[in-house]
């Protein structure tokens, strides 16, 4: 076990980054964090913040050396600095996992092998290959590239080979899947923390409704029936267990109209749709970052309260700072901003959380303050 007082590392500077780093400092730890943006979100918060890149050589001896355990914020970590610093301290999650999720290639085929109901896909590595891909999948699908793709970017829903081939080339030839598009009746996921021991604590299933490809809301306990919840929380679990996983997972996954439910995407990591545990639930997704890491227990991870988050986005600033008095206005509602200075179209620059006995009236009031913040 790893016990306050030690000296923690974040591979990554971002939101995910500065939440961990806020529990850590909670709970007794000091924290460095590497990441390249002089100015990221959680570096301004950290004990320390090493400005380099996450294949620095100086940087990773320099973090090493200070650090006991080492973590990321997001899967684009390249999985050969994880291996290296695996030589001088503890490192989760491993190298094995993170490659593994971090390429959908890899990803898509890990979950067909361990029979883990997944959509239709096939691996694109040239053009050539494209038009027996399109035949196999049918129209209409989705071309995704098979890495560096997030929040909808590098994916393309395409209804013809051509479409395809101009899609293909517009993400430069990378390496792509080619999917089936699915008409499904809701997106739902399963945040859950991984001990050392292998125990799971996973979070209730939580029903998410994305805008542009985007996560806009949450709402947690998810609208499903109890069997279908029950289904995505064995999926996770079985995920987790695959992997041999050690921290926090998310599993995002389609909840079919006719009971099906097949996974979307692993992240390897905290997760946007688990921030509504920062409120709701005995122990938040950060604090479980924490404790796995370190080699303790999973927290407890009931929920004390239905609640519905809400993202906010850099368009909320389209003419002014948003009206946070609006939200104010509600005891209910917390609000939770990432210290970014820079507010852009599609960038994640906070949320916040309503919470209720009904979460019928905390989505309701969700979405008034969601549509008031920019007036």
């Amino acid at each position: 076990m790893i016990l306050p007082g030690a000296t923690l590392g974040m591979l990554g500077g971002g939101q995910l980054g500065r939440m961990f780093t806020v529990a850590a400092r909670t709970m007794g730890y000091r924290v460095i964090v590497l990441d390249p943006d002089p100015h990221s979100p959680a570096g301004r918060i950290a004990d320390r913040h090493i400005n380099a890149n996450f294949l620095d050589g100086g940087a990773l001896h320099e973090l090493s050396s200070v650090c006991v355990a080492i973590t990321t914020e997001f899967e684009n970590v390249p999985s050969d600095t994880l291996d290296i610093l695996a030589n001088t301290c503890f490192v989760r999650p491993s190298a094995n996992a993170l490659s593994m999720t971090q390429d959908r290639i890899n990803e898509k085929t890990f979950l067909q092998n361990n029979h883990i109901p997944t959509n239709r896909f096939v691996a694109v590595t040239t053009e050539n290959e494209i038009a027996s891909a399109f035949k196999l999948i049918g129209s209409p699908a989705i071309l995704k590239r098979s890495r560096l793709g997030y929040d909808g970017k590098a994916q393309w829903k395409v209804e013809s080979v051509e479409e395809a081939l101009d899609a293909f080339r517009k993400m430069d030839s990378a390496p792509c899947v080619l999917e089936e598009f699915l008409r499904y009746k809701c997106e739902i996921s399963v945040v859950l923390a991984r001990g050392v021991n292998g125990h799971i604590a996973s979070y209730p299933t939580a029903e998410n409704i994305h805008v542009n490809a985007i996560l806009d809301t949450t709402i947690v306990p998810a609208r499903v029936s109890h069997i279908i919840s029950t289904k995505a929380q064995k999926i996770a679990r079985k995920i987790a267990d695959k992997l041999n996983y050690y921290g926090v997972l998310a599993v995002e996954m389609f909840a079919m109209r006719d009971g099906r439910i097949l996974v979307n995407e692993i992240a390897p990591r905290p997760h946007n749709s688990g921030h509504y545990t920062l409120d709701a639930c005995v122990t938040n997704q950060f604090e479980q970052q924490v404790r796995t890491l370190c080699g303790l227990e999973p927290g407890e991870t009931r929920l004390l309260s239905p609640v519905v988050m809400i993202n906010i986005l850099g368009d909320d600033w389209s003419n002014a700072t948003p009206a946070w008095e609006k939200l104010f206005d509600h005891p209910n509602v917390k609000l939770h901003l990432y210290g970014k200075s820079v507010p852009r179209p599609g960038r994640k620059m906070g949320h916040f959380n309503v919470l209720d006995k009904n979460v019928t009236k905390a989505l309701k009031l969700a979405k008034t303050i969601q549509s008031k913040l920019k007036f």
